[in-house]
């Protein structure tokens, strides 16, 4: 936190209105998994099979500036060289998120060393039967929480990131919390999902009214144990306590075509440099705001989250309600305690499961 506090006054004080808080550094998009949620993998083969090199991913952090990284994909650890990716971000003392679905973390642990600024984001959508419903493979559950069990005892940083989508039980997402929490991870991050036009299921993207229901639902009536790896006042804009514009340049993104614009879900254009990025966005044409009918149910943290970080360090009203929320944490709501009372019925619960088998990858067929 003092490393994001620090980083944002000095922005401040510099008088800069846009500025990036999170780089979203793609190296790869092939991935391990075709999760139905997902419109990040849809390409054609050959773009799959590359990825960024070492020093194309050093030169985009660098220029970028961004305090953060979080490594997405595609899935990360299937990039031959990722140890060496995470450990020039390290020798850079950059704080890294290696988002994982976990299916290889037992496998390539090893490539790694304990270190506070590396943090394996593990994607995890819920209890068991809900997860592999999510990701389309059963038993994935099983084997990404032994992943996590594994890295927490190697002493590793761990926290998990979930998706959630319409037809989501707010029950078993508050027991989903509690499993992590015994589990270990430092922290959760939690976000609806984006309506990707590329994703194979089109049905469960949320609206924010029902995202506001929802999510008011679950964050509600806390238990004290729950830990967070995001903003409080974030969370507050998914309950439906806040109201932000969306920053989209706050989690700018780099892969293997540029810098996108303007932002990690939506792709139209890419820049050169992350100058050219800065500055020849129209960023006025997006955000709820704006009318852009993509951007209109859209609450996700890479858009919304720096908005609540800037407003939690822009002002002495904004610094007090982030101070309020880490100390007064239960959200005591009698109507969402009745919202947890109504009936649910799991998408998984009248949907086939389907179970996309990929080939298998090298190490795989090695062991088999």
């Amino acid at each position: 936190m003092w490393t994001v506090a620090t980083y944002v006054l000095k922005q401040r004080l510099k008088r800069r209105q846009r500025y990036p808080l999170v780089l979203m550094l793609e190296p790869l998009f092939r991935c391990n998994l075709a999760c139905a949620g997902c419109g990040k993998i849809q390409y054609p083969a050959h773009i799959l099979k590359k990825n960024l090199s070492p020093e194309e991913c050093f030169k985009a952090v660098d220029e970028c500036g961004a305090p953060m990284v979080s490594i997405p994909g595609g899935e990360p650890l299937m990039h031959p060289e990722i140890d060496k990716i995470v450990e020039g971000l390290v020798a850079r003392k950059k704080y890294i998120y290696l988002c994982t679905n976990a299916l290889l973390l037992k496998e390539k642990l090893s490539l790694f060393k304990p270190s506070k600024y590396l943090s394996f984001s593990v994607h995890l959508d819920g209890q068991r039967e809900h997860h592999d419903f999510s990701v389309c493979r059963e038993g994935g559950y099983e084997i990404a929480v032994e992943a996590v069990r594994e890295a927490i005892r190697a002493g590793f940083r761990v926290t998990t990131n979930s998706t959630l989508f319409d037809g989501v039980d707010p029950q078993s997402v508050r027991a989903f919390f509690d499993e992590m929490m015994d589990l270990g991870v430092e922290g959760i991050m939690v976000a609806p999902g984006y309506s990707y036009d590329k994703a194979p299921d089109q049905q469960h993207f949320m609206g924010r009214a029902r995202t506001r229901r929802t999510f008011k639902a679950i964050l509600s009536n806390r238990k004290r144990n729950w830990i967070f790896n995001q903003s409080p006042l974030y969370l507050e804009f998914l309950m439906g306590k806040r109201h932000y514009n969306c920053t989209p340049w706050g989690m700018p993104t780099y892969n293997l075509f540029g810098w996108q614009k303007p932002c990690y879900l939506l792709q139209d254009g890419y820049a050169d440099t992350f100058a050219e990025l800065m500055e020849s966005t129209a960023w006025e044409q997006y955000g709820t705001e704006s009318g852009n009918p993509k951007c209109a149910n859209c609450m996700v943290h890479c858009g919304f989250e720096p908005s609540a970080v800037h407003d939690g360090f822009s002002s002495l009203r904004g610094f007090a309600a982030m101070a309020r929320s880490y100390l007064f944490t239960a959200y005591r709501d009698q109507d969402a305690e009745r919202l947890l009372q109504e009936p649910v019925r799991p998408v998984h619960a009248h949907n086939p499961f389907v179970n996309i088998q990929l080939e298998p990858s090298a190490s795989e067929s090695q062991q088999a």
